[in-house]
C-alpha cells in the first residue's frame, strides 16, 4: 500500500484537497478527525484532558471548549506539550492502523504535524500543500474568527514553509483557484496510481523528495 502524507500549514486547504482525492475513490484518513473521535464525551483522552486541564474547558454540553483549549496551548508551551502528550500515541495509531487496511490503490494520511511530529518516515510520500503568508493569514482570521495576533502564533509555531519544503516529494501551491487545485490533485492522481501500480508488480514505494 503507498502511503502518501499530506500536510501544510493551518488553513492552508488540506481539507479541501483531501476532499478532491476522496471523489477520485482515494481512502482519506484524517489526524484531526481521528483527535475529534477521541475526545468524544467520556472517552479515554476526554478524560485525560479534564483531568490535566480542568473543567472550566468543557461547554455547557460537556464537549470539549476546542477554541479555549486551542487559545490556552497557543500561549502556554508547557500545557501544548500536555496535551499532545495524550492526544498524538493514540492518533499516530489510528494513522498506522486504518492505512494498513486501506483497499483504495494508495492512501492518503491527512496529518497536519507530519513534520513536526517526525511522522515522515510512516509514508511513502510527503505532499505539501504551500500558500503565501499573507493568504494563511487571511484565510485562518475569516474562517476561525481569531485575531491576527493568536492567527500569527500559531503559524509561527508550527514547521516553517522551508522545513515543509525541503521534507516535500510533491507540492501543491495554493494561492489561486479550485480549478487550479482540481487540475493539480488529477495530476498527483495519476503521478500516484503509477508508483501504486509499480509497488504492487514488486518495486519498493519512492521515499525521494522533489521528483
Amino acid at each position: 500500500m503507498l502511503k502518501i502524507g499530506l500536510t501544510g500549514g493551518i488553513a492552508s486547504g488540506k481539507s479541501t484537497v483531501s476532499h478532491l482525492f476522496a471523489q477520485r475513490g482515494i481512502t482519506v484518513i484524517d489526524a484531526d478527525q481521528i483527535a475529534r473521535a477521541l475526545v468524544q464525551v467520556d472517552a479515554p483522552c476526554y478524560l485525560e484532558i479534564i483531568k490535566a486541564f480542568g473543567s472550566t474547558f468543557l461547554q455547557a454540553d460537556r464537549q470539549l471548549d476546542r477554541a479555549k483549549l486551542r487559545q490556552l496551548i497557543f500561549s502556554d508551551s508547557l500545557a501544548k506539550r500536555q496535551l499532545e502528550a495524550i492526544l498524538h500515541p493514540p492518533i499516530r495509531q489510528q494513522l498506522i492502523t486504518q492505512s494498513d487496511h486501506a483497499q483504495s490503490p494508495y492512501c492518503l494520511l491527512v496529518v497536519p504535524l507530519l513534520i513536526e511530529t517526525k511522522m515522515t518516515h510512516r509514508v511513502d510520500r510527503t505532499l505539501v500543500i504551500d500558500l503565501s503568508k499573507q493568504n494563511q493569514l487571511q484565510r485562518l482570521c475569516e474562517r476561525e474568527g481569531m485575531s491576527l495576533t493568536l492567527a500569527e502564533s500559531i503559524i509561527n509555531q508550527q514547521a516553517s514553509k522551508a522545513q515543509r519544503l525541503a521534507m516535500a516529494s510533491d507540492v501543491i501551491i495554493n494561492d489561486s483557484n479550485i480549478q487550479h487545485l482540481k487540475d493539480r490533485v488529477l495530476q498527483l492522481h495519476e503521478k500516484y496510481l503509477r508508483l501504486a501500480n509499480s509497488t504492487s508488480d514488486g518495486c519498493q514505494p519512492v521515499h525521494c523528495h522533489g521528483e
